[in-house]
Order: C-alpha cells, then structure tokens, then sequence
C-alpha cells in the first residue's frame, strides 16, 4: 500500500472517531436535554424538587419542649431535623465517607466517574468505590422509586439521577441538601430520617450525638439492613469503625481521637418507634381519637350526648374534620406534619408514670396474686358464685374480636366455645416480661382478668392545663383509658359536693349533729339507712367538719335526708358531672353513680377557684409544618358555688388530711417533702372494695386517681387492701412528693397557701373544733 493510501486510511479512521465522539456527545446531550426537560423519562417537576420531602409526622410536643411521641403512618415516621439542629459530626461523618469532595462539586464528581468506570470496567475490581454524590445518593432516594438490582437497567437509571442532582444543586445550598438527604434517609426499625433514628437508637436529639454515636448512624447509610446495630450488632461496629477513620482521614478528628474512639462498644439506648411504647401513651391516643372524632351520628346514647356536647363545645374535638387546608381538605394527622403543643409536663407525666408503677406494679399487683391464691373464683371475689364467673367469662369472650371473627365465619356458640377451650402456644403479658407458653384463649381472658387497672392526672386549676395523664398500668397490654372512657363509682369522693351543697344552704363546719344511723323515706315511701360506720362517737353530737373528715355516711345521709336530692343532681352536672343517668336518690350521696377520673379531677378545680370550675385543657396551639399557628386553644369555665362555700370547703377537706382518713399523707417519713405542703383532699371506697379513690388538690395543683379491677366483681375481699387510703392515695401522695422535690424546674412551691381572706371565719360563731353545743347552737336547725 501506498504512503498516501495509508494517510486517506488514517484520515478516514480519525474522521471516523471524531464523527463517532461527536455522536456521542451529541446523543449525552440531547438525552440530558430530553430528561431535563421531560421529554422521556420520569423527570420530577419543578414544585417537585422545590418541596422534595413532606414532612409527614405529626408532632406532641410538651409544655416544657419535649417531643412526647409522634402520629405517622409506619412509611412515613419522620420528624424535620433543622442543620442547624444536627450534630456536626453527622455532617462530618457524612461527608468524609460518602463525598469527600461534596463542597467542591456541582452534583456530579466527575473525578470520582472516571475512577469507579476505570477500576470497575477495566481494572475489573469489585471494591472499586462508588461514583455517587451525595447530590445522586439524594435524588435516588427521592426519586428513584424502585432501584434496579440488574447492572445494565441501573445503568440507565442513573442519568436521570445525574440531571436531578445538578437540578438539586440549582435550587438548594450545599447544607439544604446535607440537611434533605439525613431527613430522607431510612434507618431501619420504623426509625426514618435523623431525628428518629437519634431518638430510636441512642435516645438522643440529633445535636446531641457525639462522634461515634454520629459515626455508626452514617455508617448505616451504605445499607441500614446489613449494617443493623440490632441484629448485627459487631457488624455495625465493624463499619461504624470505618466511618470513624475516614473522619480521621479527612481531618475531622486525629489519630489519638479514632484508636480511642474504634475500640468503644456502640452503647445503644434502643427505643422502637412504636404508639405503644414511651411517654403519655394513654394521653396520645386520647388526644388522637379526640383530634380525629367525626362528627357524631344521632343515637339514644350516653355517649352520642357527650360527643355531641363536645362537637359543639370543644373546638379540639373533631379538630381535623372541622378544619380545612387551602385546598379543601381536611387536616390529616399522619401526612400534615403538624405540631400540637400540649399541657403535658415531660417531667410531671414521668413522675406521674413512676408513682403509679410504684404502686401498681410494685406493691399493689403482688398483694391481689397472693390474695386469690387458690381460690377458686379468682381474680373475682370470693362473694360470687361458679355460675357468675362463668357468665362474667362468657361475656368477656364475646366482646373479642377473636369471637367476631368466628361468628362471621358461620361458626356455632358451641364451636366457638370449643376454639376458646383449646390450648394453643401464646405469649402473655407480665410486667416481668412476655412470657412464652400453651394457654387456651379462655384461660388468657381470665389471665389478663388479675391485672389491676388505674387512672390518674393532674391540672393545674387556674389555667385547666393537664400537667400528666395516665390512663393504665402498661398501656401496650390494656388500652381502655380509665381517665377519660371509664366510668366507676366514686364512693366518698362524692361528698364534698354534698357538702358544699349544705354550706351553700346556710350549713356550718361546726354545725352539729348527732352520730347515729339515720332512717330516711325515698320517694316510693321506702326506707334508707346507709351502712353503719363503726363506734367512734356514736350517739354523740359532733360537726359537719368531723364527719367529713372522717366519711362518716351518718352525718352525710343527715345533710342528704336536709337537702334536695335533685338539687344535688344539677349541682353535680354544674360541677362537669355529664352521666345523664344520675338518679336523684338518697344514696347518691355515698357516690353510687359512674364518674370519669377527668370529670373529678376538673369537678375539685371549684374548690381552688373560688367556686369556678375549670374545664380540662390539653392542647394550648397547633402550628403546621412551616411553623403557622392554625389554632390556639384556652380552658373553658362556669361558676358552679359562692366564694365562702368554698372557703368553708376548704377548712373541712384540710381536716380530712390533717386528722381524717389521708393523715397518711402528713407522715413525712414516707413523704418527705409533701407532707409540709397545705393539701386538701378526699378519700373515696365503694361496696365490697371495689373501686379506691383519692382526690387531691393544692393550691396550685389538683390531682386524682382510681385504682380497681376490670370488672366490679374482681376486687380484694378486705377492706385494708381495697380502701382509697390504702390503694390510691399513695400514687397521689408519691407523685406530689416528686414535683414538690423538683420545685426549682417546675415552679411548685410547698409553701404555698390556699388564697382565703384574712380574718375569714369558716365556722361564723361556731367552735372550730367538735364536741360541745354552744350557746348560737340552735337544736331547731336540725
């Protein structure tokens, strides 16, 4: 071949590869043109990529700033994490492992390109290293929706990745996307993006965490499901170390700092994410299923009446279907990212937790197991027969969803019955732990039938804020909420508005009467004694004051045989009393009718208030996700009695502390700090112990708690164990001890007084103490 032949040949070879690089480049460009404008592909818009993540979960946030749980759908579990609010070894970490050269590129390292196609496609090394930003890693979190296994269908998934990320670079600083891509991101465990992944793992704030803490948490970036800190545990360690080298690679820490910091052992604080689990479980629920209430459907019901009550009334009830976003639609509590700020203390709710635990789980539970040891009625008092256990069980059965569904499969009683009857492996509840064993359904029933049940909270009675909540024992194995669903009856805690119905009607403390058995007519013409109340003082004269102070049902049956029972009833519904069923009887007096711990508790506001009653407050303002305030919320209230009964209320119910039925509460021994406090209060125990009452209030603080079984029939056969002094009191009295010990953050003084007049006589001319007749004593009074 010719010299020149051979130049026209090289000539045509170059123009060849120049035409062929040209077609190249001509193709990458229109093919970039093409998915950055839309044309092919599944190019996100632009709203899209100016709002890349919602932020989905909705937010109870404490008076005091304390997130206490979150409402999302499981997908969607995520809390917005501020970069001003993230630790900067996250953002060291981060950088240093995933893109080194994060500030110096514009989405795409073309550097890091070149290296991973010339190591992986001709030097064929499998650790060859990612070309992927932390711009791409961002854009295929959020827009890559299934990401291909198969390396030639990634391949061209990931062009569109590579115009998203220069799209992203466009209209985010490099912290905005830092602070995208750790909210974005799924930690495993229901934890999804850095707020609940610090709070899961290490019950932290994200600011909080330290450098190995951050370390590990970046580390399972690179797979949350291999590098799982639950599971595989020295795994994760493995590559948290690896992490923490690259920081020290990158001039983020030295080399003393990571040989320190390699040998350490990960140091989990592991909480799930779970409804069921952490602060104020039964508050939250209150809150969500009140939040969410649609409104209600007319029925012939007790409880169609209280929610119609509070559609109308209550503007939190429903608040999500009452409430419209800009375009129309309501307010979702799982996708809206709203912030509720609640009247929830963290501190106080803790506090509150701890006493109950104390009691319940402590002290109370063993006592009830070792009390129906070997009876054969058990949990139920031994006052029933086989027979009534039987249909108490029986009735227990149908009211689960295991029966519902057995009947809609066509089943027979019979067969049911026989389903219910066989043994099969089950997990049980215990406060020691689940326990694993073979049970028959009926006898799970029965089982879960000897827990104790209990409701609890505190308000403060001026503002109607709900400082704690607590509905339960343990709310992830009994979720029925005895502060505001349940109803039992409240015993002696009924009195004091008995009384204040007296001193309302020219009644003194120091007005006497005789101690003895009352016999009174009801209006069928039948008679009615209350149960007689032992030896002390009987037959004598002695005061309204004595005789609340120490429940004496003969000298309350006496004010009710003075009194109009219906009086007393609209009194009761004036005090926040909503059961419509309340029968005006003789015997309502000792507290025969179904009261709600929420309605008790708000009730004793009154007596603080100078005769206002205060309406509970649980939410104060709810923001959207860019921080507007959509609602503020403030405590409803009514008159119910005159400043002097409450005044005279008060020096009768200081009595029942000082030198009745809650002197426990002056032994400082027991409670050190309480005990000097100036506390007013009310014990409560209803027929055959079955339910234990306490109701407390301070000058700044008024709380109550009820303490019984599932059933009425499920109680302690003695009156030692089963009485308000006994069981409820102490939760009362614990939980007071610890938020007047705590006064310095909480800002509850021990001294504090209740704010009566000076020089204001609740007895007006009468002995302050019982005992004799004087002179103004008039017999025709009584």
């Amino acid at each position: 071949m010719s010299e020149k032949s051979s130049f026209f040949s090289l000539k045509k070879v170059l123009l060849l590869m120049w035409g062929l690089f040209v077609l190249v480049i001509l193709s990458l460009y229109l093919l970039f043109l093409s998915l950055g404008k839309g044309w092919i592909g599944n190019m996100p818009s632009v709203e899209d990529i100016e709002n890349p993540i919602d932020k989905f979960a909705t937010q109870v946030i404490s008076t005091d700033g304390v997130v206490l749980g979150t409402y999302a759908r499981t997908q969607d579990n995520r809390i917005w994490v501020d970069f001003d609010e993230l630790s900067p070894y996250l953002v060291q970490a981060l950088i240093a492992t995933e893109d080194i050269r994060f500030q110096d590129h514009s989405g795409i390292d073309l550097k890091a390109i070149f290296r991973a196609v010339i190591k992986r496609v001709i030097l064929r090394q499998k650790s060859a290293g990612g070309g992927s930003t932390l711009t791409q890693q961002l854009a295929k979190q959020l827009y890559t929706e299934h990401v291909a296994v198969n390396s030639v269908k990634r391949a061209l998934q990931k062009p569109s990745e590579w115009v998203i990320a220069v799209k992203l670079e466009r209209y985010y600083t490099k912290e905005e996307i830092l602070t995208l891509y750790l909210n974005k991101y799924d930690f495993g465990h229901n934890a999804i993006g850095i707020y609940t992944a610090s709070m899961t793992y290490f019950g932290k704030l994200p600011y909080e965490l330290n450098v190995e803490e951050a370390a590990m948490l970046i580390g399972m970036c690179k797979n949350s499901s291999l590098y799982n800190p639950i599971r595989r545990a020295e795994k994760t360690r493995d590559r948290r170390n690896v992490v923490i080298g690259q920081m020290a690679k990158a001039g983020f820490i030295d080399k003393a700092a990571k040989d320190s910091l390699q040998n350490l052992e990960l140091g989990l604080d592991y909480h799930r994410a779970d409804h069921t689990t952490g602060a104020a479980t039964y508050f939250r629920q209150y809150l969500k299923l009140q939040m969410t209430a649609s409104k209600p459907k007319k029925r012939n019901s007790q409880q169609y009446y209280e929610d119609s009550l509070d559609w109308e009334q209550n503007p939190l009830y429903g608040w999500c279907n009452k409430n419209m976003k800009s375009d129309g639609k309501p307010y979702n509590l799982y996708t809206d990212g709203l912030k509720i700020y609640v009247t929830i203390d963290s501190r106080m709710q803790k506090y509150a937790e701890e006493a109950v635990a104390k009691q319940i789980q402590g002290y109370m539970q063993p006592e009830f197991f070792k009390a129906k040891q070997k009876k054969k009625t058990a949990p139920f008092t031994s006052n029933i027969s086989q027979e009534e256990v039987e249909r108490i069980m029986t009735r227990a059965m149908r009211d689960t969803d295991r029966y519902r569904g057995l009947k809609k499969q066509g089943l027979s009683d019979k067969e049911i019955r026989d389903v219910f009857n066989t043994p099969c492996q089950m997990t049980l509840f215990s406060y020691e732990g689940d326990i694993d064993t073979v049970l028959s359904p009926m006898d799970s029933l029965r089982y879960m039938k000897f827990f104790l049940r209990t409701g609890f909270m505190c308000m403060e009675p001026q503002t109607g804020y709900v400082r704690a909540y607590v509905g339960g024992p343990d709310f992830s194995a009994f979720q029925y909420d005895m502060v505001t669903k349940g109803r039992r009856q409240v015993g002696s805690t009924m009195k004091p508005f008995l009384y204040t119905l007296a001193m309302e009607s020219g009644f003194s403390p120091c007005d006497l009467v005789v101690n003895q058995t009352q016999t009174l007519l009801t209006e069928a013409g039948q008679i009615w004694q209350p149960k007689d109340d032992g030896r002390e003082k009987l037959g004598e004269p002695v005061t309204l004051k004595w005789g609340l102070s120490r429940s004496n049902n003969n000298v309350t049956a006496y004010l009710m045989g003075q009194l109009s029972p219906y009086a007393f009833v609209d009194l009761l519904h004036e005090f926040g009393l909503r059961n419509q069923a309340i029968d005006p009887v003789l015997s309502l007096c000792l507290g025969t009718c179904d009261v709600s711990v929420e309605e008790m508790v708000s009730a004793y506001t009154a007596f603080v208030n100078h005769g206002i009653r205060t309406t509970p407050l649980y939410v104060t303002r709810i923001e959207d996700a860019d921080g507007n305030v959509l609602a503020q919320f403030s405590a409803r209230s009514n008159e119910v009695v005159s400043e002097d009964a409450t005044y005279k209320m008060i020096d009768m119910m200081r009595a029942v502390i000082n030198e009745g039925t809650g002197t426990r509460l002056r032994n400082s021994s027991v409670y050190p700090t309480v005990s000097r406090a100036d506390i007013c209060g009310k014990t409560g125990t209803t027929d055959n112990h079955s339910d234990a009452w306490f109701m407390g209030y301070t000058p700044e603080l008024v709380a109550g708690c009820w303490i019984g079984g599932e059933d009425r029939d499920i109680h302690f056969d003695d009156m030692n164990h089963g009485q308000g002094a006994h069981a409820a009191l102490p939760i009362w009295g614990m939980f007071m001890d610890k938020v007047y010990a705590d006064s310095v953050n909480l800002g509850y003084s021990v001294n504090r007084r209740f704010d009566i007049p000076e020089g204001f006589d609740p007895c007006a001319g009468y002995q302050d103490d019982g005992g004799q007749i004087l002179d103004n004593f008039s017999i025709e009074k009584f």
